[in-house]
């Protein structure tokens, strides 16, 4: 090689390890900081979307769970008076009545008992209050109001109709009577 060439390769090497003006470091500078800056941003960004998307997941996992819970919840209320009837065609049945016609009173029975069945296989289950309870707002309505010597206000005095819970919500409260302040 020429000391020419050999020249010209030291005086190359020199100007790449020689420090660049301050000028030259601040355009460095601004550019590193604005690339800095865009992947923060796209950092951050992505963390949201992310975030979206676990919160789409798991709000999607919810409204499956709950649908398959309480999906049913219009038919099961449809299906209450079904239940009511039959109740009230066991009440009103009496001696003579259940005399007469055994096996049709037998049949009201087991298609009553086996309803229940089927509302407690779907997570139906009946609020059933005593006389004597304590009203409760959240699972009764009251269907009047009435003073009875020998109770306190606020005690049930005649069920009218049992109140029914699809898992944990109310799907028809239990209607009933409550006593007001006794008159003395």
């Amino acid at each position: 090689m020429s000391d020419t060439k050999k020249d010209e390769i030291l005086e190359d090497q020199a100007q790449i390890h020689e420090p660049a003006d301050e000028a030259g470091y601040a355009a460095q500078d601004g550019e590193i900081a604005a690339l800095t800056a865009e992947r923060d941003e796209l950092k951050d960004r992505f963390m949201r979307a992310l975030a979206d998307a676990e919160n789409s997941r798991k709000r999607a996992d919810r409204d499956r769970r709950e649908a398959e819970q309480y999906g049913g919840s219009k038919l099961a209320r449809d299906l209450l008076p079904v239940y009511d009837a039959l109740r009230r065609a066991l009440d009103h049945a009496g001696e003579a009545e259940r005399a007469a016609a055994a096996p049709l009173i037998e049949g009201v029975e087991l298609t009553l008992r086996e309803l229940v069945k089927v509302f407690s296989k779907h997570g139906m289950e009946a609020v059933m209050p005593q006389v004597g309870d304590t009203f409760d707002p959240n699972i009764h309505q009251a269907m009047f109001e009435a003073p009875v010597p020998g109770t306190k206000a606020g005690d049930i005095i005649q069920v009218m109709a049992e109140g029914f819970l699809l898992h944990d919500r109310l799907l028809r409260p239990a209607q009933v009577g409550v006593s007001s302040t006794p008159k003395s």
